[in-house]
């Protein structure tokens, strides 16, 4: 009956009061954020604040996806100057829909994702402890920022400093590794088949020398179509593709787990933008830079290649 009554009262406005009609659909959509932001997500909201406010030690919890894990650590470093901040990973939580051609299927993490994030998680010194979560008791869901009543079409990052109410300085970098034995001085690229930017072509990278590629099998295969005189690596874990990446010349990628680190590094990176929801950019280090169209995109490979010690 409810929603018969507003069907009706937008079809009178809409027919005879244009300006009414207006105002009352924005009271409507207020109205809606209002009733999403209900009294069970609200008392768990004021637990984290409270927790943020008045615990000495804090144990976080995330489902993932990879990157949106990365990307909560500039709260966690940035509270862990006063507290001791303990990270667990909830594994095989599913996404609720059909994620395009991810690895995981519809599942955030799986447990052979949480595997090989760990060692990358456990080489931080900020984070006194790393593990997969097995019922502890939590003071961070760092997963309720799904559930806020906010618009996710803003930088990734910002998503946990409304949810903690604590604002970490972006251009701080939040991962530190040693570079890589003896895999060095590579043009690194990642390209996964998600997000992707319909405007680039990758050929150009022809080329270049030392163009090696980080990812799936899958996702190379396809890449190399284009690319043929690139290697391909099998990272054994995601701390050996950090080191890889910190020891490389710079990196491009497209809105995905690598190039999260590469930005938690600040090592010089290009973002294959992403034209539908551009929730990651890069900021701090002057060597870091996005693009769109082809023709900036060769422009700034060739300043990069320039640029970077070979």
């Amino acid at each position: 009956m409810k929603k018969l009554t507003i069907e009706l009262r937008k079809f009178w406005f809409r027919m005879f009061d244009k300006k009414q009609y207006h105002d009352y659909k924005v009271s409507l959509k207020e109205q809606k954020y209002l009733d999403r932001f209900n009294v069970s997500l609200k008392n768990e909201y004021n637990k984290i604040w409270k927790a943020v406010e008045n615990e000495e030690e804090l144990n976080f919890k995330h489902s993932g996806h990879l990157g949106d894990i990365l990307y909560a650590l500039p709260v966690i470093k940035e509270l862990s100057k006063n507290k001791k901040c303990n990270l667990y990973l909830h594994t095989n939580q599913s996404e609720g829909g059909n994620y395009y051609k991810h690895p995981s299927g519809n599942i955030m993490l799986s447990n052979r994702s949480a595997q090989m994030l760990l060692p990358l998680l456990e080489s931080q010194s900020y984070l006194n402890k790393v593990a997969v979560y097995n019922d502890e008791a939590i003071h961070v869901n760092l997963d309720l920022f799904r559930k806020l009543p906010i618009s996710h079409s803003f930088h990734s990052e910002r998503w946990y400093f409304h949810l903690t109410g604590v604002h970490a300085n972006m251009s701080d970098w939040y991962l530190n590794v040693t570079p890589h034995d003896t895999i060095k001085n590579k043009i690194v690229v990642v390209r996964t088949f998600r997000s992707r930017n319909p405007f680039v072509d990758y050929s150009f990278l022809n080329s270049y020398k030392e163009v090696l590629f980080l990812g799936t099998k899958d996702e190379y295969e396809d890449f190399s179509k284009n690319v043929p005189n690139s290697e391909f690596y099998d990272v054994k874990d995601f701390l050996e593709m950090a080191r890889i990446i910190k020891s490389s010349r710079f990196v491009i990628a497209n809105q995905t787990f690598a190039y999260a680190i590469a930005e938690g590094l600040k090592h010089p990176r290009l973002l294959e933008a992403n034209p539908d929801i551009p929730v990651v950019f890069p900021i701090g280090n002057t060597l870091g830079f996005d693009f769109y169209f082809q023709e900036h995109f060769e422009k700034l490979v060739q300043k990069m290649d320039e640029i970077c010690p070979k």
